[in-house]
């Protein structure tokens, strides 16, 4: 599946050059036009990656980013010319994964776009995984058991897809955090405890009890 970008720009020429470099690099690009249904039009297409001005006609970039993160985990990259620390700080605050001052370099723009989608979506070109019965779906980021099916979120897949690559070691919690989020300056580390019971209510829901187990001051296995 090719990943699709979407670009929030309202620079035409900015958003001409980013739809001709992400295109030409094998993204699938949908640009924002009509800036009053920005997040109306995230939710319609669905986009794998989000490139996001600061500085927008009907709404800053960061009201955006806090109204995505209400209802999606997708990754966003700040591109802008507001470059000022405190600018740089609230996007990390806000949910932002990244943030590129302008003019950028396109071959780190590049980097940074193949960094975010590998981590946000690991092993994206193989299909499923199993262990012990349960599949998760790569390409959907579900779990399946017994014809039983859950969805999952981007942080709740993550942590699975960590899992089953380690399925028989234990992940200590250091190493899960440092996978999911890579700055841990601005983790609470109850949020790892919170991302995993609900996956433990999402695989009950299933019919799976114990699938993931906790070892006392070390971490997780399966």
């Amino acid at each position: 599946m090719t990943p699709k970008i979407l670009i929030v720009e309202d620079d035409h020429t900015i958003r001409t050059e980013l739809e001709t470099l992400l295109t030409g690099n094998g993204y699938d690009v949908f640009s924002v036009t009509n800036f009053s249904k920005t997040i109306q039009q995230v939710k319609t297409e669905k986009p794998q990656l989000i490139l996001l001005d600061i500085k927008l006609p009907q709404e800053s970039g960061f009201s955006l980013c806090s109204g995505i993160r209400s209802f999606s985990d997708v990754p966003i990259i700040f591109v802008t010319s507001c470059s000022t620390d405190m600018n740089e700080l609230s996007s990390i605050m806000l949910g932002g994964d990244a943030f590129i001052t302008k003019p950028y370099n396109t071959a780190i723009l590049l980097a940074k776009i193949a960094s975010l989608l590998k981590r946000a979506y690991p092993g994206a070109n193989q299909e499923v995984l199993t262990y012990q019965g349960v599949t998760l779906h790569l390409d959907s980021g579900q779990i399946q058991y017994n014809g039983h099916i859950a969805d999952l979120t981007k942080n709740e897949y993550k942590i699975l897809f960590y899992l089953f690559k380690h399925a028989g070691s234990i992940c200590t919690r250091a190493d899960l955090i440092e996978y999911l989020w890579d700055n841990q300056l601005y983790v609470d580390d109850n949020a790892l405890s919170v991302n995993v019971n609900r996956i433990r209510e999402k695989l009950s829901s299933i019919g799976l009890t114990d699938f993931i187990k906790t070892r006392h001051r070390q971490g997780y296995t399966l």
